[in-house]
């Protein structure tokens, strides 16, 4: 989160073209610079990164994966997204994807509820609270898309009853089974009693804090690239389709 979060209008984006003309006045900077003017004019303020912006005389200034823009003497901060006119291309939007991509080889599979559809040759990895509602819209269009196979890392962070949900789907004997029960049909998994080793839906918290997933349901594709939110079947299969070209 960073410490600008009212949103702007497309005043922002006009303001953003503006700051391209002080190009041309004679104001030099560097990284060390826009530090110190930021940590003078905001207290406690640290960027993760600040670096040269696509756009010449901007600056991205970087707070975890949240972008935002300044201009040589750290006079402006601009929050918004910096598009290519010739390409269309979301330059920003590219950047952010780049940022928060995570390596498809590196999940740990074995901590995930497995799901295929078909030959399964097409795999997502999903990010998903037992309590999501937006989760279960998800499991159901699933079922419309051809030749995946979804792994599930099953992340209790709605409250509730969350954290039993996600004990009783882990533990059940098929978990799977139990997992698309209670997503699609809505059918309440069986309360798990007795010993069960149910600490991969830790490790599956600690790997959503590290990716910075904070929200559910959250679809990681192969090529390390992710989409917050549920996806429809259509759309899903298009961007499945679109990867799969390269």
């Amino acid at each position: 989160m960073t410490p600008f979060t009212r949103p702007l209008t497309r005043a922002a984006l006009l303001a953003a073209s503006a700051l391209t003309l002080l190009t041309a006045l004679p104001a030099r900077a560097d990284e060390a610079d826009i530090r110190k003017t930021l940590a003078e004019r905001f207290q406690g303020i640290k960027p993760d990164e600040v670096r040269p912006a696509p756009v010449a005389g901007l600056w991205e200034v970087r707070f975890g994966a949240e972008i935002m823009y300044t201009d040589a003497r750290a006079s402006y901060m601009i929050q918004g997204a910096i598009i290519d006119t010739a390409s269309k291309r979301n330059l920003t939007e590219e950047r952010i994807d780049k940022l928060t991509a995570i390596d498809f080889a590196t999940l740990p599979l074995k901590d995930a509820i497995v799901w295929k559809n078909g030959n399964g040759k097409r795999r997502i990895a999903v990010f998903a609270d037992p309590n999501c509602g937006y989760c279960k819209k998800l499991e159901k269009d699933l079922v419309n898309v051809k030749d995946v196979t979804v792994y599930t890392f099953v992340i209790p962070i709605l409250g509730g009853d969350s954290a039993d949900k996600s004990r009783s789907i882990w533990c059940a004997k098929d978990n799977t089974t139990a997992w698309r029960n209670w997503m699609v049909d809505g059918t309440a998994p069986t309360k798990a009693m007795g010993k069960c080793d149910d600490s991969a839906i830790g490790r599956n918290l600690e790997l959503s804090r590290k990716h910075r997933v904070n929200g559910t349901p959250a679809i990681i594709f192969e090529d390390g690239t992710r989409a917050p939110g549920a996806i429809p079947a259509a759309e899903l299969e298009k961007r499945l389709t679109a990867k799969a070209a390269g």
